[in-house]
């Protein structure tokens, strides 16, 4: 693939594997932590670490509660991408668990009759929206080569959770009270969340899941080939090819489908190196948004000093005109993945930041060895979840799973929701005579701003994770929690909490919360700002300080940090 030939993530990554020699001594232990968007999810990982679990170990259990209690977010019918790190090797590993088109899928998926895209609420509950579910497969390949544990030893806390039933929380319980998301029309949804009186059950009342509990003893038992083939890839089946809106999965699809590991696109930023995963993940133009405010004295401007938070939106607006005109899946594309990291173009594209004046809005720039693609036209909803974990060994992983949209398509099969992920991709394939480099595909997976972050020092020593949910956003999301924790040395708790600032070309959002003179500052620059109450970032990080942890759950989800002994 064209990414991993890439001179400066090779050597990066090789540098990282050479960090570790010698392996670490049976008896060294580290503090395992946990840090995940729902606390019986946390729990249910720190069980696995707690009976000696790695921390692939723990994800598949915090994955399949995550799958059960917070639905809306992810689930087994999802997919992920996962950034590891082994202790013993030093080597870190990127994982892709994309969902996939089917083979018959073209670029008139999305488009009606005449030739226009459908409307984005009726695709996104269809059986064309569903793409092969990656998230499993792909931790069974993690957990081949980094678990302890056996697989059917993983499930046991969300199978008891889903057959003796768990409390829905406020999160889940807010989601069903509003009910203004197409998924809640879909007959699953009303009969799975229904409270017998023509309405949702609510926050604080018991939910009992026994079609996934039954799952999960089948996945337990039989493991993860019960995605790849048999009763319920064919149940995935039949549920898409269900109307209004049939997809066309086909049992090939699945048997066909493969989830990835290679290694990570790693950057240097200031004194630290940065790890993420290759496209169809967005990630590379995070890297490329750190270079451009690498820039810039941030840690002089400080927190509290507009012209930080101007640098944020530059390079935002900069990070998004070129994200949306180049990424996509590199099987399909070529994508400029150093590129957009060369230093020559990057600092073409710092000059056009003058600190102290809004700069016009941006347009993609031309980094070397880009392709000339047609303007993208892709929406991205929020949603997703993200967890970041370190077991006693050592090891740590941060990991960005979803089902895309509030529970998917709101279609279910063995009691959890199945993706509707390929509405990531432009629903529109070709503009002015020109594809889109997103456009629909057989076998292409749709680019995701997914974007789990592992951070290292200049000795290649594991000092981070972070990563958030949140759609398109969440580059922004991440951007501003690594600023807030690598350049302001904020704890990881503050700098998860800051205000967030989204900047694209087209408009800037900036959340509640920024001090009136910070916001006064950036207006009296001239840029026009859309202050919101409140943004769907769910970060969750941990920094390694000092000999001691630093954790961070987002305040604006119901998150929780666990240490264990």
């Amino acid at each position: 693939m064209l990414s991993r030939r890439l001179l400066l993530s090779a050597v990066l990554a090789l540098s990282l594997t050479g960090c570790a020699t010698v392996a670490s001594a049976p008896d060294e232990r580290f503090t395992p932590v946990v840090v995940a968007a729902n606390p019986l999810a946390a729990k249910a990982g720190m069980e696995i670490l707690a009976r000696g679990g790695t921390a692939v170990d723990a994800a598949i259990a915090v994955q399949a509660t995550l799958s059960l209690v917070e639905p809306q977010s992810s689930g087994l019918g999802g997919g992920a991408f996962m950034v590891y790190y082994d202790h013993a090797t030093g080597k870190a590993t990127a994982y892709n668990g994309r969902e996939t088109a089917p083979k018959s899928a073209d670029g008139n998926l999305f488009l009606k009759p005449d030739g226009t895209p459908l409307p984005f609420g009726e695709a996104v509950v269809s059986g064309r929206a569903t793409g092969v579910p990656g998230a499993v497969l792909m931790l069974d390949m993690a957990h081949a080569q980094h678990g302890r544990l056996a697989w059917k030893d993983l499930f046991h806390t969300p199978e008891k959770l889903a057959e003796d039933g768990f409390v829905i929380s406020p999160r889940l319980g807010n989601y069903l009270a509003s009910a203004r998301f197409p998924q809640s029309r879909t007959p699953d949804v009303q009969t799975y969340f229904g409270d017998g009186q023509g309405g949702f059950k609510k926050t604080g009342d018991l939910l009992k899941n026994p079609a996934y509990a039954e799952t999960l003893r089948t996945l337990a038992d039989k493991g993860a080939v019960i995605f790849r083939e048999g009763p319920l890839v064919d149940a995935i089946i039949a549920k898409t090819h269900e109307g209004p809106l049939p997809g066309d999965l086909q049992a090939d699809d699945f048997k066909m489908y493969f989830p990835k590991a290679g290694e990570p696109v790693c950057d240097t930023y200031r004194v630290y190196i940065i790890c993420v995963p290759e496209p169809p993940s967005s990630a590379v133009s995070l890297l490329q948004a750190l270079k451009i405010v690498e820039a810039f004295p941030m840690s002089e401007y400080g927190v509290d000093d507009a012209r930080g938070w101007q640098v944020l939106i530059e390079a935002e607006r900069l990070m998004y005109a070129d994200r949306d005109q180049y990424l996509a899946d590199t099987d399909f594309v070529s994508v400029p993945v150093r590129g957009l990291r060369d230093p020559a173009y990057v600092k073409s594209r710092v000059a056009t930041i003058t600190i102290g004046k809004a700069a016009p809005a941006p347009t993609y720039g031309t980094p070397p060895t880009a392709v000339a693609w047609a303007k993208d036209e892709t929406h991205e909803v929020a949603g997703t979840t993200h967890f970041v974990i370190r077991d006693r060994y050592g090891n740590g992983l941060s990991m960005t799973t979803t089902v895309e949209s509030i529970f998917g398509t709101g279609r279910m099969v063995g009691g959890f929701f199945i993706n509707n992920q390929l509405t990531d991709f432009s629903f529109t394939p070709v503009k002015d005579g020109r594809k889109v480099a997103n456009a629909v595909e057989g076998g292409k997976r749709p680019r995701s701003s997914m974007a789990p972050v592992l951070i290292f020092d200049k000795d290649k020593h594991l000092i981070g994770m972070v990563g958030s949910p949140g759609g398109s956003s969440i580059l922004s999301y991440n951007l501003k929690a690594l600023v807030g924790m690598l350049d302001w040395n904020l704890s990881v708790k503050d700098a998860v909490a800051l205000p967030n600032v989204v900047a694209t070309p087209a408009a800037i959002r900036i959340e509640a919360g920024l001090k009136p003179d910070i916001l006064q500052g950036l207006k009296a620059m001239g840029y026009t700002i859309q202050e919101v109450q409140g943004e769907n970032s769910g970060l969750h990080g941990v920094m390694f300080r000092n000999g001691g942890i630093d954790g961070g759950a987002d305040p604006r989800r119901e998150g929780v940090v666990l240490t264990g002994q």
